[in-house]
């Protein structure tokens, strides 16, 4: 396929998803199925495009006037691509499979247009329905934190201290190019590419033998700022795939127990051959079995409960780009009562003198800050942590910077520590 059929296929995908509200991914790969000539260069191409319009797709709208597929892909070929207004000409030349040519309006858009004077939800990329709650959170850094989200994710790597260390994953990755982490001790980071899919991580030997994982190096800093330690008897509360239950198991050098539970037994399917593969041996599995108390027996005895909350997925938008236009209010209400159900269910579990760690990979304050402000409320024998009492004892002290300005946890975001956004607080029962 040439360039501009390829730009031509974006467009077509990007009207499928206005009409039906589904995954990106999901379309991208039924467009391939019913176009079997197109190659997996062809393919990847056109993935690119889609995502990179879907992450400028308010300020590419707002330039062109427009927010038709067209129009944006347009816009985002500018802002995104980089591409001049000539460049941009020669795709929609409208011969052969190119698009119809530009406009002199679109010309004129291109040439002139910017974003001076945009509402803060359009420089960011954000929904408008999201603007107070950004506006809440980042004040006038907003439409950063927002441009910061809209921009390609690293791929980053978790090293398996249960099999190896940094400098191992370092040298055994070493035609990838990573470079270690600025802030996890564990962690690879490999640059995204310009255009086009990344490396095939999971075809790796260091990936298939249990040396690496993926995990964001903020998912690493949630499960580092735990302090797990060996021997602990600990409870994944919301494990799912088991990403932060295998960050734990090497943090306890296998010693000591993990309970891995999900409330959806089918989130851990992938968690049995993850564990296999990384060499845990101090996690048990918990899968709910009908109306069976399945943790009966770990009431009062965790040292630790991980909340791994299920959120609304504002911080990982680097890594979905579609997931922030698909996000409805209702799926906030949906989250935000979820997380109370899961924090007031925890406490069930913590020994004296044990710990509550909410984790989520939102940026709202109604998913973080005001969550545990509520359960404070209702639980006098719990405290929140400080946020430089919690980064030392994990042994990572510069991570105190990060402490919430909103109350109790710390904030990671793209535009402050370079990872996803994340949000993480230590409780603790008196």
């Amino acid at each position: 396929m040439t360039p501009a059929a390829q730009v031509s296929a974006a467009i077509e995908i990007l009207a499928e998803l206005a009409e039906r509200r589904r995954p990106a991914a999901d379309a991208i790969k039924d467009w391939g199925l019913s176009h079997r000539f197109a190659g997996s260069k062809d393919r990847a191409s056109i993935s690119s495009l889609v995502f990179d319009a879907l992450r400028k797709r308010a300020s590419a709208a707002f330039l062109m006037g427009s927010d038709a597929p067209r129009a944006v892909v347009i816009g985002a070929l500018r802002e995104s691509g980089g591409l001049t207004v000539e460049e941009i000409a020669a795709l929609f030349s409208g011969e052969g499979h190119a698009p119809a040519p530009l406009t002199d309006e679109e010309r004129e858009r291109l040439a002139t247009a910017t974003l001076e004077g945009a509402p803060a939800h359009v420089r960011g990329d954000y929904p408008e329905w999201l603007a107070e709650r950004f506006d809440a959170a980042f004040g006038e850094s907003a439409a950063d934190e927002g441009r910061a989200l809209a921009e390609r994710a690293p791929v980053d790597l978790r090293v398996n201290i249960l099999k190896a260390a940094r400098e191992d994953g370092l040298r055994r990755l070493a035609h990838l190019s990573p470079e270690p982490t600025p802030l996890s001790p564990l962690g690879l980071r490999i640059a995204p590419p310009a255009k086009g899919r990344g490396p095939a991580l999971t075809a790796e030997p260091a990936y298939v033998k249990g040396l690496v994982e993926l995990q964001d190096e903020g998912s690493q800093l949630a499960a580092l700022l735990c302090a797990a330690e060996p021997g602990e008897q600990i409870l994944d509360l919301c494990a799912g795939g088991g990403g932060k239950t295998l960050a734990l198991a090497g943090q306890m050098h296998n010693r000591g127990q993990i309970y891995a539970f999900d409330d959806d037994g089918r989130r851990l399917t992938p968690i049995y051959p993850r564990l296999e593969r990384a060499g845990a041996r101090n996690v048990q599995v918990r899968a709910p079995r009908g109306k069976t108390d399945v943790l009966a027996d770990l009431e009062g005895r965790c040292g630790l409960v991980l909340i791994d909350a299920p959120c609304t997925g504002t911080g990982t938008w680097r890594r979905h780009p579609d997931a922030k236009w698909r996000l409805a209010p209702g799926a906030l209400e949906q989250r935000i009562a979820e997380q109370r159900e899961l924090l007031d269910k925890a406490p069930r579990f913590v020994k004296a003198g044990g710990r509550v760690v909410y984790v989520t990979c939102s940026l709202l304050i109604d998913e973080n800050e005001a969550q545990i402000a509520r359960f404070l409320e209702g639980h006098a024998d719990f405290s929140a942590v400080p946020a430089e009492e919690t980064a030392a004892k994990a042994g990572l002290p510069e991570l105190a910077r990060f402490a919430s300005p909103h109350g109790a946890g710390f904030r990671l975001t793209p535009r402050t520590a370079g990872t996803d956004g994340f949000y993480v607080c230590v409780l603790k029962r008196g």
